[in-house]
């Protein structure tokens, strides 16, 4: 008998855990049904892919999209919406908010924000402090927890966690794995005299190598004496990623599209929009993050979508903030690395969900499999587009790539089994909903 399916899609390149061929997939009530030839099924929609490439959907494990508190800025909806045009089908969405997403009540509120208000699925990292620690083990599993984010750098209030003993008061209680922003503070308080009035190249001189490497080997030494699971957000710099090669059984990594794309040389042009924390460097480190992606020390991408108004980006240095859009071109920006070489699309794949999944122990996601949700990423691989400030849906409505011509382009985003963009429109209701987990089941 014929196999009958909600939704088809049919003759395009499929990647998965089985590499890289022409397969068909069914998917059933949100779910994967069948992947594989399915020429005779029959289906309420068929999306005909032809020439196009079918990944498992992209999932963006750091973002800031602002609510509560920073609205002028960008807020659930709209966050979601640039995340959806871009291709990614589910974000992990940061603590610094207003209030500060650090307990149960706070965290509640941006799900009941979020959900089928969003566009994509979502997660929340509840921010760990040093009046919360008590809370970590009940915290980390509540429906809509991705885990505990603690900031070792300049950040928010009371989400700075700078010292020894209150990283290790967190990282005795954490038992999934644990995201840090790994920045010395004291090496930061020591070295603001050497920021440069109207100068954003100076950034990088003030927020150096060295504050980034201190506060990563502080972080793993603590970490391995308790026996926790640390991941190190935006690693920047080559010391970074050699000392995190000798420490891969309790660290996991990410790497950023800026970072992996942009240099120092870009102040230039920029200005204090390539200024983020931890800074762009000089293009030595860049090609270390390369190195480190290659050998595997990377273990996934992230946006660290971080929007501000063209307004406050344009104050002088050092009164500028830090922070640019992302969520929308980590998929076009990383398949033009796949396009020149630098990256296979295989490795793409498992760096934006098979990784996800595996690292924080989504629930199915990650994978075109059986049984799986059905997310999917479309994308044109051969697709010439240029990247502009008029296409970025963030409610700032600007990306440093403005005017990048690149190769690779995200034409469908179907989150569990519902088109919900396709060819650079928005053709579905909001319909989002929390990220599962397996430590929360």
């Amino acid at each position: 008998m014929p196999q009958t399916f909600d939704l088809l899609l049919s003759g395009g390149v499929v990647v998965d855990h089985n590499g890289v061929g022409e397969r068909d997939v069914g998917v059933v009530a949100g779910r994967i049904a069948a992947v594989g030839a399915l020429g005779g099924a029959s289906a309420g929609e068929t999306i005909d892919a032809r020439g196009l490439t079918i990944l498992p959907g992209v999932v963006d494990t750091q973002v800031h999209f602002r609510e509560p508190g920073l609205i002028h800025k960008e807020d659930l909806e709209t966050g979601s919406r640039a995340a959806v045009l871009g291709g990614v089908t589910a974000v992990f969405e940061m603590p610094n908010t207003n209030p500060l997403t650090t307990d149960a009540a706070s965290l509640a509120d941006k799900v009941a924000r979020a959900r089928h208000r969003m566009h994509c699925d979502f997660a929340f990292w509840v921010g760990g402090t040093v009046d919360n620690v008590g809370d970590i083990p009940e915290l980390e599993r509540l429906p809509g927890s991705a885990g505990i984010k603690v900031f070792m750098g300049s950040s928010t209030g009371s989400l700075l966690v700078a010292d020894d003993a209150g990283l290790t008061e967190v990282l005795k209680r954490t038992r999934r794995r644990a995201a840090f922003h790994a920045e010395d503070e004291p090496r930061l308080n020591e070295r603001k005299g050497l920021r440069v009035e109207g100068d954003p190249s100076s950034h990088p001189v003030w927020r150096d190598e060295e504050a980034a490497l201190k506060a990563t080997r502080r972080l793993v030494g603590i970490a391995r004496e308790h026996g926790a699971l640390v991941h190190v957000l935006h690693v920047s710099s080559a010391g970074e990623i050699e000392f995190l090669r000798q420490n891969k059984d309790l660290t996991s990594v990410e790497a950023t599209p800026h970072h992996l794309t942009m240099s120092a040389d870009d102040y230039a042009r920029l200005g204090t929009k390539l200024q983020m924390n931890p800074p762009v460097r000089d293009a030595g480190h860049r090609e270390a993050l390369w190195r480190g992606l290659a050998d595997s020390v990377v273990d996934i991408l992230g946006s660290d979508h971080a929007p501000h108004t063209l307004e406050e980006k344009t104050k002088p240095y050092p009164q500028s903030p830090s922070g640019m859009t992302g969520v929308q071109t980590l998929v076009p920006v990383m398949l033009d690395h796949v396009a020149a070489g630098r990256l296979s699309i295989e490795r793409f794949v498992d760096l934006t969900s098979a990784g996800p999944a595996r690292l924080f122990g989504m629930a199915g996601k990650g994978r075109i499999a059986a049984g799986f949700d059905a997310d999917f990423t479309i994308v044109d691989l051969k697709r010439r587009e240029t990247i502009t400030d008029g296409w970025i849906a963030s409610r700032c409505g600007w990306t440093p790539y403005d005017g990048k011509s690149v190769t690779g382009w995200p034409v469908g985003t179907i989150v569990r089994g519902t088109r919900v963009m396709w060819e650079g429109e928005i053709v579905a209701p909001s319909r989002g909903e929390p990220v599962r987990f397996q430590a929360a089941l």
